[in-house]
């Protein structure tokens, strides 16, 4: 293995001709990014692939093209755009970072100033402050893992492989352009280091890299054996009068906190009634996988009568589907042709 002063400028070379051009990049040898631009995409891009994550980051900086503007939207403006993208904890921890930093007049531009601010760990303070602030610090997502395990033939299982990565990795950043060295990392395990066939014939580091020598460059890194997802089971209710829709705003914190959502109760810990008296009908099941657990919701729908228990009743005209998390848009496209047909059958009837 040659040492990092020879590795970092033979990438970073590779990183000059091939850097993938994304939205919140700046291109190769060019400085710094700009902060707010950092840190909304190392945001959102947190368990979430790149393709994903791209329509999302247009949005969200043309709705909101400085970190001021964001700290001053509406909450519910922000988890509607947030709505699909998955793991709301951060679309709410996105909220109250950019009011701190709107407060203190900038981000600070060190990791360990980075990483007080809410929804900031270890990695995307190291991630800000080296391509938004030029300093050398390591590093490390699922990409760069791969790559290092690969380069050192590292054959401890993941997730116990981790800090021998991380320490690994610490050795090969350098104190010049440490940012486009780890966006050069990165790239390099999402274009030629890939999880399944690899490109080791074209991969600019393919001499150095160990387990290409021992022929195990495809197999590491190495995981552990994954356990079977628990299945959680529950029930939605899809409500309707003429013209409107019953919806509930979820608590803060817990799953899909602070999102629009249908009444439902069982699957995230709750045992709460029927949200109204009402003619309630099962109409199917939806399934929906969560990083910890997979969920059957049971789909009831009803023509209301009266006002609710239970959330409120949302003009029909003023709903929209987009603006609800994944699982309860598998509800309403279920529950919208049959409740929308009931409702407007019982409305004729009291005509």
């Amino acid at each position: 293995m040659r040492e990092k002063t020879v590795i970092a400028p033979h990438l970073l070379e590779w990183y000059d001709r091939h850097a993938r051009v994304l939205p919140w990049r700046m291109p190769p040898g060019t400085g710094t990014g700009d902060p707010y631009r950092v840190w909304l995409s190392e945001v959102m891009l947190q368990q979430t692939t790149v393709a994903a994550v791209k329509a999302y980051f247009t949005r969200f900086t043309t709705l909101w093209p400085r970190v001021e503007d964001l700290a001053a939207a509406e909450d519910a403006a922000v988890m509607a755009e947030w709505a699909g993208l998955g793991y709301y904890a951060r679309a709410r921890n996105l909220l109250a970072c950019a009011r701190k930093v709107s407060e203190s007049g900038g981000f600070p531009d060190t990791r360990e100033g980075l990483g007080v601010l809410p929804g900031i760990g270890p990695y995307t303070s190291a991630a800000i402050a080296a391509i938004a602030f030029d300093r050398p610090e390591t590093v490390v997502d699922g990409n760069v893992e791969r790559v290092v395990s690969r380069l050192f033939a590292v054959e401890t299982p993941m997730p116990g492989a981790k800090p021998i990565l991380r320490d690994l990795a610490d050795t090969l950043t350098p104190d010049t352009r440490p940012g486009d060295f780890a966006q050069a990392m990165m790239d390099l395990g999402a274009t030629i280091c890939t999880p399944r066939n690899p490109a080791c014939g074209i991969c600019p580091l393919v001499h150095d890299c160990k387990a290409r020598a021992l022929g195990i460059a495809a197999d590491l890194p190495r995981k552990a054996p994954k356990k079977a997802k628990p299945l959680r089971q529950g029930v939605a209710w899809v409500g309707f009068t003429n013209g409107a829709v019953l919806t509930e705003r979820r608590a803060e914190k817990g799953l899909l906190g602070g999102t629009l959502a249908f009444p439902s109760t069982g699957w995230d810990g709750s045992a709460l009634p029927a949200p109204a008296d009402a003619d309630w009908r099962e109409i199917g099941t939806v399934r929906h996988i969560f990083t910890h657990f997979a969920l059957d919701l049971t789909v009831m729908t009803a023509p209301l009568r009266g006002a609710p228990r239970r959330g409120d009743l949302l003009a029909l005209d003023h709903f929209n589907p987009k603006a609800l998390p994944g699982l309860m848009r598998k509800v309403w496209d279920l529950a919208a042709p049959d409740g929308l047909a009931r409702a407007g059958a019982s409305a004729r009837n009291r005509r």
